[in-house]
Parts: C-alpha cells; sequence; structure tokens
C-alpha cells in the first residue's frame, strides 16, 4: 500500500492541476469534465488524510503546489493541454486520452478491452528501425566520405568507418535503453499508483471512469453502468484505468533490452552500407561506396513514405538530396583539410 501522505500530495496535486486545465479547456465540454475530476481527486485525499489520522499521523498543514508543478501548469497554459498529455499523464493527471484520438468505440465487452491498443506495434518498431537505419547510414557515410576526402590510405577509412559504425551503435543503444528504461519506470509507477487507489477506493474510480466515458459522448446512465461493470474484476479494470485514465496500455510498455539491442542492429545496418567496399578492398572504393550510399538513402526515404502518406519517389529523392549534401559537404571539407594539413 502506498504512503497516505504520499498518496494525500499526489491526489491534492492533481486536483490543482485539474483546474489548470479546466480554466484552459474553458468553454468547451471539457472544462465540467476536469472540474469533476478535480472535485473526485479533492474527495479521494479526503480517504488518505482518514488513513493518515487512522495511522497516528499528523495531518498535513494545506497543499501548497511545488516548483515542478507549477512549471507544469506553466506550459499546459502557454501551449495547451493537448501538447503536454505525455506530461501532465506522468504527473497523474487522467483524462489524458481525450486529447490522444478524437474518437474510439468504448469497449462493451470483456474482449473487446484493449483492441484499438493492439494496431500500431508493428508500424511503431519498422518506423523505428527504418531510422535507425538512416541514422547510421548518414552518419557513417559523412564520416568515411570527410575522411576519403581527405586523401587518407584506404586501411585509415576501414578504422574510421568501423569506430564510426561501433561508437554510433552504442551510443544509440545506450541512449535507447536509458530512455525506455525511464518510460518502463514511470508507467510502472502510475500504474502501481492506480493499483493501490483501485484497492482504497474502487467506487470512486468507477465515478472518474465514467466521467470519461460520458465526456466521450457516452450517456451518463450507460457510462455509470459500464463503469461499475469494468471495476468489478480488479484485473481488468486496473488495465482499463490505465489505458482510460492515464493514457497507458499496460501491454505495451517496452523492454529497454528489445530496444536497445534494435537500435544497435538499425544503425550497424545503416552504417555498414558505405564501409564495405572499403572493408574488401573493391576497386574504386569511394565510387562504389557513393553508390551504395545513394541507393540505401533512396530506399530509407522511399520507406519513410510509408509513414508520411507522401509519394515514395519524390520521399526517396528528397532523402538521397540530403543524405548527399550531407556526404559531400564532408568530403569537401576533409580533402580542403588533406591539402591544408599536408
Amino acid at each position: 500500500m502506498s504512503d497516505p501522505r504520499k498518496s494525500w500530495h499526489e491526489e491534492k496535486q492533481s486536483a490543482w492541476l485539474y483546474r489548470v486545465i479546466a480554466d484552459c479547456e474553458k468553454g468547451t465540454p471539457r472544462e465540467a469534465l476536469f472540474h469533476e475530476l478535480a472535485q473526485a481527486a479533492d474527495d479521494q485525499s479526503e480517504i488518505w488524510l482518514a488513513a493518515i489520522r487512522q495511522r497516528g499521523g499528523t495531518a498535513p498543514a494545506g497543499f501548497t503546489p511545488d516548483l515542478r508543478t507549477r512549471v507544469v501548469a506553466g506550459l499546459a497554459r502557454a501551449f495547451g493541454p493537448r501538447a503536454m498529455r505525455g506530461v501532465l499523464a506522468a504527473m497523474k493527471v487522467r483524462g489524458m486520452s481525450l486529447y490522444t484520438q478524437a474518437s474510439h468505440p468504448v469497449p462493451t465487452r470483456r474482449e473487446d478491452i484493449g483492441k484499438r491498443h493492439q494496431n500500431g506495434l508493428a508500424g511503431n518498431a519498422l518506423r523505428a528501425g527504418v531510422f535507425g537505419v538512416n541514422d547510421g547510414l548518414v552518419s557513417n557515410a559523412a564520416l568515411i566520405f570527410g575522411v576519403a576526402g581527405a586523401a587518407q590510405s584506404p586501411s585509415v577509412v576501414v578504422l574510421t568507418g568501423v569506430a564510426g559504425l561501433l561508437a554510433g551503435a552504442f551510443s544509440m543503444a545506450a541512449g535507447e535503453y536509458v530512455s525506455m528504461r525511464a518510460q518502463r519506470e514511470m508507467f510502472e509507477y502510475q500504474i502501481g499508483l492506480e493499483r493501490d487507489e483501485l484497492e482504497k477506493y474502487p467506487q470512486e474510480e468507477a465515478a472518474e471512469l465514467a466521467l470519461i466515458y460520458a465526456a466521450k459522448g457516452i450517456p451518463p446512465d450507460e457510462a455509470k453502468r459500464l463503469a461499475d461493470t469494468l471495476i468489478a474484476e480488479p484485473e481488468r479494470a486496473l488495465d482499463t484505468l490505465a489505458r482510460e485514465e492515464l493514457g497507458l496500455n499496460p501491454d505495451e510498455l517496452g523492454s529497454p533490452w528489445v530496444a536497445a539491442l534494435s537500435s544497435f542492429a538499425a544503425f550497424t545496418a545503416g552504417a555498414a552500407v558505405p564501409l564495405l567496399p572499403f572493408l574488401f578492398g573493391a576497386t574504386s572504393a569511394l565510387a562504389v561506396s557513393v553508390g551504395l550510399t545513394a541507393l540505401g538513402l533512396f530506399a530509407v526515404g522511399a520507406s519513410m513514405s510509408l509513414f508520411t502518406g507522401r509519394n515514395a519517389l519524390y520521399s526517396g529523392l528528397r532523402m538521397l538530396g540530403i543524405g548527399g549534401a550531407a556526404g559531400l559537404g564532408t568530403y569537401l571539407i576533409g580533402a580542403w583539410l588533406g591539402v591544408s594539413l599536408a
């Protein structure tokens, strides 16, 4: 069970932020929803206050938002709750799923719960892979061409290319691991808080869920019936609360190790393309490397059209132009430095 004092502070913090968001949504149907959520959070804070007294503790003197909460509130006022939904969700502000999709069918059966979250996993992995290959291809090609422009021997180019491949791949993998680890810990913390609250006051949680469903256009009576049905089964309820109140999918928290290895592999695949002709001592290795890099850039650009909806030929040529400019620029700089330092 959570520390009652900490849980009291979390609820009061949520209530304060709900009112900030309600003010941002003034004049819209969401204004009333966030005012009601603020009141619900205040009511739940009273439950934790009672738990503090029951344990013989001293009741908090009052709630004062800390600097982080004030900064988040300021950002929400400046950019709007939609733009700040990820940060607000991390601050335990519920209802952020209202901003992720304009509308979606509310689940009415057990088998429907989570269906809308199950799509797109492969697409997200493919997108990350394409961008990882692109990073490796452009960065290592620019590095190799810069060194080749300085008229260095093939062995120096190979050493530079291998070093660039390994340094970039390990850097990408480490960054992805840390990022995914931090994200997962934040998600697990949020879901853990939700589990504690579900055990402490299930009816209040059902009321919050009903408010969110009602804000999505479900008639209030039907929203209450659906929420009560979902809350009746704890594990099912926790899954639904995480999705609808926190905007999280418990099945998609992600593995830091898988993310790191995938990032490493994607970057390595891209970085190897301009390096291979030098590695195997091909005749006119630089020309072959330029040709392979150009083909790779075009293929990556065309693949990106899957996610942008743009014409594949246009996307491929655009990526070829951008990557080509980077490679040509580093080659010319390398050539200039080679002459200057000779």
